[in-house]
């Protein structure tokens, strides 16, 4: 989105390119035998696309493959989901990310090491951090910024004030970066419970700013809201994917984190 210009928008395939994509399987084929339509990121149309390419994917034409490619399978609707076999592709190991990482993008061993971790078998999402480390950095400084402030706001209605500043400052980012950070919350969150767990061999979240520390963050991340995080952050994502009010999503969020940050861990 951000190469493209369209950071503020979130990605859909509508019935226009469902139009396209029969024009395009009407031509004729130029040298082989076989035409073949790759449709990538699936769970991206909408119902109108998946209606109007519902006959196409029952009956293809002849010598036609249709190739669906998905991340999340449940998001496609059934009528579409039916009529397709399913294959599915496990994720890559941590090592085969880190060498094609050194192979091809030519990083340092430690940050393949430390990109292959976060991506979770997933090379597209390695090639993202690889591409992108300054927005990672951007991420850092907004939850830093986001905790503090979170955790200062209990019983204090002046700082109450500074989520609603926060709130508001991200919202008027694009929707695809309000994903992408709320995800990158989900991991953080996630880091410091292995952190508070002693789980150190599973943590390779470094914070760059030499302010904050993970250690010391990690004891208000256990076992008494480390779900509740979880499931607020999920439904703040599956919210803004559906065109929600981003700022009235976050705030509502920061409400929430301020009374989860103190909340204790039952014995």
């Amino acid at each position: 989105y951000k190469k493209i210009g369209i950071e503020k928008k979130q990605g859909q395939i509508g019935v226009d390119e469902a139009e396209n994509i029969v024009r395009k399987l009407l031509l004729k084929a130029y040298e082989g035998n076989h035409k073949v339509m790759l449709i990538w990121m699936a769970e991206k149309m909408n119902i109108a696309a998946s209606n109007k390419l519902l006959k196409l994917i029952e009956e293809p034409p002849e010598k036609t493959i249709l190739l669906l490619i998905t991340e999340n399978e449940n998001q496609i609707i059934d009528t579409i989901k039916s009529r397709c076999q399913v294959v599915k592709l496990f994720p890559l190991s941590e090592n085969e990310i880190k060498s094609a990482l050194l192979k091809l993008e030519h990083i340092s061993e430690n940050l393949a090491v430390k990109i292959a971790q976060q991506s979770n078998g997933n090379w597209n999402r390695a090639l993202q951090l690889a591409h992108d480390l300054e927005g990672d950095e951007k991420f850092e400084q907004w939850f830093i910024t986001w905790v503090r402030t979170a955790f200062r706001a209990k019983g204090n209605a002046s700082v109450v004030n500074d989520l609603v500043g926060w709130s508001e400052a991200i919202a008027l980012t694009g929707r695809e970066v309000q994903k992408n950070f709320l995800q990158y919350c989900l991991e953080f969150f996630r880091q410091a419970m292995l952190k508070n767990y002693r789980a150190d061999e599973l943590v390779f979240l470094e914070p760059q700013l030499s302010n904050f520390s993970l250690e010391k963050f990690a004891p208000f991340v256990h076992s008494g809201n480390i779900l509740e995080i979880t499931n607020e952050l999920n439904d703040a994502i599956y919210h803004i994917e559906r065109n929600a009010n981003a700022k009235i999503i976050l705030l509502d969020l920061s409400i929430k984190l301020t009374r989860l940050l103190h909340q204790e861990e039952s014995v």
